[in-house]
């Protein structure tokens, strides 16, 4: 497992066309933050502001992650959609 490996599945991500739940994105959004940047380190945002409190939530449950098992984890749940995108 490798920092191209990663990169790849970035950029990967990014072609998908096929229907991405919100559960799937802010899943791949927190491995993403966990594996960039490592534990959460920002204040919870507002409650009236449910979308950036979303992201946050998932970010923060995450914390503890080490960044190389973010980035195992995000490789092969991108994997997983490109696969059910293939049908």
């Amino acid at each position: 497992m490798c920092q191209m490996e990663f990169e790849l599945a970035c950029a990967a991500i990014k072609e998908l066309k096929g229907p991405v739940s919100d559960q799937e994105k802010l899943l791949v959004y927190s491995l993403y933050k966990q594996a960039t940047q490592g534990d959460c380190n920002i204040p919870a945002p507002p409650d009236s502001d449910v979308k950036a409190k979303a992201k946050w939530e998932a970010w923060n449950v995450r914390k503890g992650m080490s960044k190389m098992d973010a980035m195992r984890v995000y490789i092969a749940k991108v994997e997983e959609l490109k696969e059910k995108e293939a049908g």
